[in-house]
């Protein structure tokens, strides 16, 4: 009898346990899951001209940014983080460009910086980046900018006028000399872009057997190319060079074929590499050569996946413009250096760019000690209203359409 009892004691002791575990599972279970930490985003900071005299290509600059945002966000982030993009308007100001750098690394706290355009920018933007020991990668402020012994800055790559027209200077050199230009006529403005675009022209000029008539500068905003072009027709100048932005290189272009004058080769500075030359002047900005760094005409991997984002997203557009792939290109070197040393340091930062070969949509390509990758070539040619590679022959899309043919045909 006692041993029934004490069995039965135990038997409801144990489904009483039994009770007790289910009840706390269920517990448990109603309970909401712990959740993961989520870590902060990775904050990028920088400032571009998206008003004033530099905007039509700032704005570009700046959609490149954006999109690479959107692309590694989409895939993974960095580092395993969210990027947060903040670009602040400088209103194509250097002061302003400076000033809010400055804001971005003291009270925003940025942990990246987003170089700056245009090269007068930059150039002001590189000393800071270096005070606060930030890596800057965008185009430079052109090459007197890379020989100040700055250590954060890079072109990566660089929008370097020194190079702009090699390209221009070697393909002329394969010409027969008979065939070559006889004379040249130089309109530049007067700033230090355009002063770098030419730095050296006229000895490279006489080498090839080309005799600079004309050299003047000239100052912005041009109201009127009416003088600079009735200079170049009276003297028979058989190269055009107008070195400008795309404001005064369409007046150029439109008071050239006014007065009827037409060179053999027409050059042109900034401009003629954008959508907006095509826009403004449709056939009539046909034959236009000038240089790039970057081209949406380019054999590397990535190129084909912007052109049909941006063709999709910008109808009838068929290719991503080239200032857009700048900024898009400069995120990637620093996403490289990133990943490289999987760390928001930028001193170990600067240090891999500096050793280690990258590859992006600008090419291969490695940083010697003043931050610059090797010399640039790319020349461009506008044909059928579309920027084609005419040098160097290795990623030429198009052969050189050469003597540039009479207005309308």
């Amino acid at each position: 009898m006692r041993q029934s009892r004490l069995h039965r004691s135990r038997w409801i002791v144990a489904v009483f346990s039994i009770i007790c575990v289910i009840s706390m599972l269920l517990v448990a279970c109603a309970q909401p899951a712990a959740t993961t930490p989520v870590a902060k985003p990775i904050k990028i900071g920088g400032t571009l001209p998206l008003t004033g005299i530099y905007a039509d290509t700032g704005k570009l600059i700046n959609e490149g940014y954006k999109h690479w945002v959107e692309v590694t966000n989409a895939s993974g982030g960095l580092l395993g983080r969210q990027v947060e993009l903040t670009i602040y308007d400088d209103a194509s100001d250097v002061k302003n460009a400076v000033t809010l750098l400055e804001k971005l690394i003291t009270v925003d706290k940025v942990d990246l910086l987003a170089g700056g355009y245009p090269g007068t920018a930059a150039a002001a933007q590189m000393p800071v980046a270096e005070q606060y020991k930030k890596v800057y990668i965008s185009m430079g402020g052109h090459m007197a900018s890379f020989t100040k012994g700055y250590t954060y800055s890079f072109g990566g790559p660089p929008l370097m006028g020194q190079w702009w027209y090699e390209g221009i200077y070697k393909w002329l050199g394969t010409m027969p000399a008979d065939q070559r230009p006889k004379n040249a006529a130089i309109f530049s403005m007067n700033n230090p872009i355009g002063a770098s675009t030419l730095e050296g022209a006229v000895d490279r000029y006489k080498a090839l057997g080309i005799d600079v008539i004309i050299n003047e500068k000239y100052d912005l905003p041009l109201a009127s190319a009416d003088s600079i072009v009735a200079k170049a027709k009276a003297a028979n100048a058989e190269l055009f060079i107008s070195g400008g932005l795309l404001p005064d290189g369409v007046l150029t272009v439109k008071a050239c074929k006014t007065q009827n004058y037409n060179p053999k080769l027409y050059l042109q500075g900034i401009g003629s590499i954008i959508p907006a030359w095509v826009a403004q002047l449709g056939a009539d900005g046909n034959y236009i050569c000038s240089g790039t760094p970057m081209s949406y005409r380019l054999p590397y991997p990535g190129i084909d996946e912007l052109n049909k984002w941006y063709a999709a997203k910008n109808p009838p557009a068929v290719n991503a413009p080239d200032y857009l792939l700048f900024g898009y290109c400069w995120m990637q070197v620093l996403q490289k250096g990133v990943e490289g040393t999987q760390s928001l340091d930028d001193t170990k930062i600067r240090d891999w760019l500096k050793n280690n070969e990258i590859n992006v949509i600008g090419g291969k390509f490695t940083f010697d000690s003043k931050g610059l990758p090797p010399p640039i070539e790319l020349t461009t040619q506008v044909i059928d209203q579309k920027v084609e590679l005419i040098w160097p022959p290795e990623v030429r899309t198009h052969e050189p359409v050469y003597p540039k043919p009479d207005w309308g045909k």
